[in-house]
């Protein structure tokens, strides 16, 4: 069928082929000079003396600049980004482009044209950091698993095991083997080998086995021990030693979880409970006493609590509580009742005395607790009270189960005054230390009687150059010089 000429120029206007334009022909001369540059440009990635007799290869094997190469160094190019670059080698400095985004096509390795119309050498393509070239991940030598597949003996092993070599020990399958391994590794005073052996033995072995055959090897037991204390696994060690019949450390062992329980009233039900486990005697006094003083901790915490909240109690105004009273020390809890409860009666959870008397706390203790719980407080009627004692004659003197100089380093760390210290400085026995102790607290008055009664002139002619002019103790002094009934012996 023949078209009219108006048909023809509509279809060829339509049409996606253009029509023949001598114009083509010089595209396809540019085209064709544009690839021979692109050509021309990889000689500059070959050595000139290897360029006629030398092909370049891709660890593929396959010739540079093939098509297949070409595909595949693209598609490894933005596949394995997270490896280890090969050949060759580029800057990281370059920013790297997506597939989407580089420009790139086929073609364009050919004709070094990219999409977007920009010349571009087939260098520079393989300069750009989205075509970078990988090494495959070769496999590791053979000889690198010779340690773990190699046929040792019972005694090359733990040999082995000693020098901190790898070993496999899934090879030794029979239970002779197994404590031939063991027995061996004991024998080698090695604990790292009896340690792995005795990993081993845990993985591969029932519990009753391992349990019996370790009963009879003491010194593996108590790495065994060791190894599960250290591990934290608690249940199999419980079940170790109530096989082994050590029932007072397997009730140790149980009463230590009180430490994972962080409710206090399930905790002291949790004590309560271990009380009928098999305890040596003085373990026991110990649970029964950790009990009972987490009690009366509660007993106490609920209702000074509610006392501080409600902002009745003085005390507890003038010196708010710094953190609770639960789960602490037993001297810490005497600290607190001597704090905040001196003075109530023995019959209440929280006396000072009624602690105690409960928890049988020494004298000693108990006074020193008191003492600087006072002293904290600047009660200084209550610790003058605390060394007052009445003699069979009914005479009040001042007596300490502390020394005299102790219970001036406290009274001195919880800023007590001066005539406070004065008083107690005077009660130390020995007359050089208590000079020592007057001098560093700056007790003049028992430095000038302590001279006096030695009777040394000099010492004390010396110490009026100390004291502040015009002052009270330097006239005391003047008045002790000039005194002609006093026999001084220098």
């Amino acid at each position: 069928m023949m078209k009219s000429k108006a048909d023809e120029e509509d279809y060829w206007n339509s049409s996606k082929f253009n029509a023949f334009t001598f114009d083509d022909a010089d595209d396809e001369f540019s085209r064709l000079k544009e690839s021979k540059k692109a050509v021309n440009s990889i000689g500059e990635l070959i050595d000139e003396d290897d360029e006629e007799d030398l092909e370049k290869v891709s660890w593929s094997g396959e010739p540079v600049g093939s098509i297949s190469w070409s595909v595949k160094e693209m598609a490894s190019a933005n596949q394995r980004t997270d490896r280890e670059p090969a050949f060759p080698k580029i800057s990281t400095q370059t920013p790297s482009l997506n597939k989407s985004q580089s420009g790139l096509s086929l073609s364009s390795l050919f004709k070094g044209k990219a999409k977007g119309g920009n010349l571009q050498s087939f260098s520079d393509i393989l300069g750009d950091s989205s075509l970078r070239l990988y090494t495959p991940e070769l496999r590791k030598p053979k000889s690198e698993y010779k340690d773990l597949v190699g046929d040792w003996s019972t005694e090359e092993t733990v040999q082995r095991l000693q020098q901190g070599k790898a070993v496999s020990l899934e090879k030794f399958r029979s239970l002779q083997d197994k404590l031939l391994l063991l027995d061996l590794a004991v024998a080698a005073h090695d604990g790292n080998a009896i340690t792995a052996v005795l990993i081993y033995l845990k993985r591969t072995l029932c519990k009753e086995v391992l349990f019996r055959e370790l009963e009879s090897r003491q010194t593996a037991l108590r790495h065994f021990i060791h190894y599960l204390t250290e591990t934290g696994e608690q249940r199999l060690l419980l079940e170790l030693l109530r096989a082994l019949g050590r029932t007072e450390e397997a009730a140790l062992l149980q009463y230590k979880e009180y430490k994972n329980i962080t409710d206090e009233n399930k905790r002291r039900d949790f004590l309560k409970s271990s009380l009928s486990l098999p305890f040596a005697v003085e373990d026991m006094a110990h649970i029964q006493d950790h009990y009972t003083l987490l009690e009366r901790q509660i007993i106490i915490e609920a209702a000074d609590r509610k006392a501080e909240r409600e902002g009745k109690v003085e005390v507890f105004q003038k010196f708010p509580r710094k953190a609770s009273i639960l789960n602490m020390p037993l001297i810490t809890t005497l600290y607190y009742c001597c704090f905040y409860h001196y003075n109530e009666p023995e019959g209440t959870f929280s006396s000072p005395l009624n602690v105690r008397q409960t928890f049988k706390i020494s004298e000693k203790q108990y006074f020193t607790t008191a003492l600087a719980a006072r002293a904290k407080l600047k009660a200084w009627m209550d610790v003058d009270a605390l060394f007052s004692s009445r003699n069979w004659l009914g005479f009040t003197k001042k007596k300490s189960p502390l020394s005299f100089q102790r219970v001036v380093d406290i009274l001195q760390k919880n800023s007590a005054p001066t005539h406070v210290l004065q008083e107690y400085v005077g009660l130390v026995n020995d007359a050089e230390l208590r000079i020592s102790l007057a001098q560093k607290h700056k007790c003049h008055d028992i430095v000038i009687n302590t001279y006096r009664d030695m009777k040394d002139r000099l010492l004390l002619a010396e110490y009026r150059k100390k004291v502040e002019r015009g002052s009270a103790e330097e006239r005391k002094i003047d008045e002790l010089l000039s005194n002609l009934q006093i026999r001084w012996k220098n």
